[in-house]
């Protein structure tokens, strides 16, 4: 789970973040490029934490910002005249 700047867990100890509550478990904590296995509960949180936790999916889930998903418009485009007659099944032999 990233921490990002603003966070409301931004400045929060782990135990204040609730996620005990919530049966999530913060495993290790990423910070830049220090890694801290099993961190403290007292531990306060930082901008751009990374957390690894275990626990209930649909906990986690719900705590993810959903992204907005944007379609794929593709552009189709002609083959050119030559590159099309070159490309006949009937010519591409067995």
């Amino acid at each position: 789970m990233y921490v990002p700047e603003g966070s409301k867990f931004v400045g929060s100890a782990i135990q204040g973040t609730n996620l005990r509550e919530q049966d999530i478990n913060v495993l290790t904590l990423y910070r830049g490029a220090k890694i801290i296995p099993n961190p403290r509960a007292d531990r306060i949180l930082e901008p751009n934490d990374k957390l690894l936790c275990f626990g209930k999916m649909n906990s986690m889930r719900d705590m993810v910002p959903a992204k907005p998903r944007r379609r794929r418009n593709p552009k189709i485009t002609e083959l050119p005249p030559n590159l099309a007659e070159a490309t006949k099944p009937e010519d591409l032999g067995d």
